[in-house]
Formats: structure tokens, C-alpha cells, sequence
């Protein structure tokens, strides 16, 4: 069961992209002739007044169709509400609607987190020294930190009871290598203050400590206006972080690419968060959908981005690219795509726990 909650909530995200470029289209009169939640054969269809639609057998994937290029449509070439006779800012409201559907959708999905299901913090504020690394040239050690101490304040800024104060003390320590950091400790019940120079490393400074939650691990509900604002802050948290991962993926491929995940880790990772915290599936689902709404933008052949970029180069240009070369560079890149789609969910099954049990 944990499977197919995972499977569903992918789903249901690809549900709201799709549907962002369905209504955006619907709403401006555009002709829309399929609707289709999946891939491959169909499975269940409706045929409306003017849209097919259809639930398909492989649900990691959903497209609107626009008949266009239907040859069996019969609507006539110039009819001003086929997509590709609209100006070009409407056509890139269509485009885009799927972005700003998936991003809109996981705000509200972690607005749901906290005020349905509660957001964890620590039962007591600062950062607690859970371990020193073994180094002899610790940097911690010799600033005289020690297991134990719980970290209130950094160069002034106070730690309380969220989770994502960790995150704060390591991009403090991050983001100054080489430089002292004023830290206010509590150790039993003794008050102290504290210097310590993070060491350079190339993934920016390190004090050599391992850190965790003050107390307890506990869950509070909040009320709708303080779940707007921490689902607004834990949004920008989020979109600022992927946006990080991509370009750290970009400027340090070779190190990064092996943490890429495909459709099966993805449902992976799901399946244990719905078994052990089904709370947390909202959580999950705002993270996914952030990440595709970001990949979906990028300006890569056959996605969102892509067609953006054509339009972008038709306003520039004063009228489109050839159509065989459009057609050529969107094939391209879905093939490409495919074949990424395809090695990553070979590679991924083979390291499933029983796969590897058959074949030993």
C-alpha cells in the first residue's frame, strides 16, 4: 500500500501540471481535443463536447493534445482559436500554466503539513553537539566545544525550536571559512561564549561537529494564518535549495550525477515515507513538485522550457523557427529524454533490495 501511496501522489502531481495547461487554455477559448492522465494504452476515456479524455496505463506521465497537427481534426487551419494562431503571450501562458500550477499546488501542500498534520520541532531551542569528528586538529576541540553543548546563538543569531536551525548553523559555518564565529553555548547550567574559525573545505568551512535537534522530536498543529506563513517560509526554503541542487548538478556533474533519481528511487523514497510517517506524504509531495516544476522550466528540448525558448526566439526573430526544425530539435530531445527515463529506472531496479535477491 505504501507503493501505490507513493505512485499516487506522483500522480496527483502530474494531475495538477497537466490541468494547469488544460484550464489555461479552456479559459481563453483555445481548443483542446485530449486530456490524458498517463502513457501507453488506454485504460478508461470520456469523450466531452470537444476533449477526449483518458487514464492511461503508465501514470508517470500525462500530456494535453491541441489539434493543430490532429490530421483528422476538423477545424479549419485559420481558426484563430487553434494554439498556434494565438499571439505568442497567450501561447506562453498555456505553456508555463503547468509551472505555476505545480508550484501553487505545493505551497498549498505544505500549508496542509503544518496545519493539518503539525510541523516538527524540538522540544527545546538551540543546536545540540551530538558528537565531535575524531581528528586530533579538530577545530572544535581546540575552541573548547564538547559533546554535549547546545549551541543557542551564532554571531548573534539565536537558535529556537525548528528543525531548520540546524540548517542555519551550517550555512553560518558554511559561509565563513577562515573567519571567527561568536557562539553562545549552554553547557549544564553554565552559560558560555565561545570563538571558533571554521577550516576550508571545498564545500565551504567546517567546524568538525555533528549536530541534531535540543530535546525531543515533537509535532505542532498550527492555525491557518501561522500555516500560511510557515508554509510560505518553508516554500522559499525549499525552491532555494533545489534551485542550489541544480546548480551545484550543472557546475559539479561529475560528482553530483549519481544523485539523480529516476521515477523508481522517487516512488522508493515515497513508499518509505508512507510507511513510516504518512503525514509526511504532503511534505513529499510539495518537494516533488517543486522539483518538477523546475525541471519542466529548464529550457531543454521537449519540456516546458523548450517551447518557451522557441517562443522567446519567435518574438525575437518576428516569426517562428521552420517547423521541420522545431520537429527536429523537440524529437531530439525526447528521445533523449526517454533514454534517460529508461536508464534510470533499469539502474534503479536493479538496486531494488529484491531484484538483487533473485538473481543471487
Amino acid at each position: 500500500m505504501s507503493v501505490l501511496a507513493a505512485i499516487a501522489v506522483l500522480a496527483v502531481l502530474i494531475l495538477v501540471h497537466e490541468l494547469g495547461h488544460f484550464i489555461a487554455a479552456r479559459s481563453q477559448g483555445i481548443h483542446v481535443n485530449r486530456f490524458s492522465l498517463g502513457f501507453g494504452p488506454i485504460l478508461w476515456k470520456y469523450q466531452g463536447p470537444e476533449t477526449e479524455y483518458a487514464i492511461r496505463a503508465f501514470p508517470l506521465g500525462g500530456f494535453v493534445g491541441f489539434p493543430d497537427d490532429d490530421p483528422d481534426s476538423d477545424i479549419p487551419p485559420n481558426d484563430p482559436n487553434l494554439l498556434r494562431n494565438r499571439p505568442i503571450l497567450d501561447r506562453a501562458i498555456v505553456i508555463s500554466a503547468g509551472v505555476i500550477a505545480n508550484l501553487i499546488f505545493a505551497y498549498f501542500l505544505l500549508v496542509a503539513q503544518v496545519n493539518l498534520v503539525g510541523v516538527s520541532q524540538a522540544t527545546l531551542p538551540g543546536v545540540l553537539i551530538k558528537q565531535l569528528a575524531p581528528e586530533v586538529s579538530n577545530v572544535a576541540v581546540q575552541a573548547g566545544i564538547k559533546p554535549g553543548d547546545v549551541i543557542l546563538a551564532a554571531n548573534n543569531k539565536e537558535f529556537g525550536t525548528s528543525l531548520q536551525e540546524i540548517e542555519g548553523l551550517r550555512e553560518i559555518i558554511k559561509t565563513n571559512a577562515g573567519k571567527p564565529i561568536q557562539l553562545e553555548i549552554a553547557r549544564g547550567d553554565q552559560k558560555l561564549s565561545l570563538n571558533v574559525t571554521p577550516e576550508a573545505k571545498p564545500a565551504g568551512g567546517s567546524i568538525g561537529v555533528g549536530l541534531a535537534p535540543n530535546g525531543q522530536i515533537v509535532r505542532r498543529r498550527a492555525n491557518l494564518i501561522e500555516a500560511l506563513n510557515l508554509g510560505a517560509a518553508e516554500f522559499q526554503r525549499i525552491l532555494t535549495m533545489t534551485f542550489q541542487g541544480f546548480k551545484q548538478l550543472i557546475t559539479n556533474f561529475g560528482e553530483t550525477a549519481s544523485q539523480v533519481a529516476g521515477p523508481v528511487k522517487i516512488v522508493e523514497i515515497g513508499a518509505s515515507i508512507a510507511q513510516n510517517d504518512t503525514g509526511s506524504l504532503f511534505y513529499f509531495g510539495a518537494l516533488i513538485s517543486i522539483n518538477l516544476a523546475i525541471i519542466n522550466i529548464l529550457p531543454l528540448p521537449a519540456l516546458d522550457g523548450g517551447q518557451l525558448a522557441f517562443l522567446l526566439i519567435e518574438g525575437l526573430r518576428g516569426k517562428p523557427l521552420p517547423s521541420r526544425v522545431q520537429e527536429g530539435v523537440m524529437q531530439t530531445g525526447l528521445m533523449l529524454l526517454l533514454g534517460l527515463g529508461i536508464f534510470l529506472i533499469v539502474k534503479e531496479t536493479s538496486q531494488l533490495e529484491w531484484v538483487q535477491k533473485l538473481f543471487q
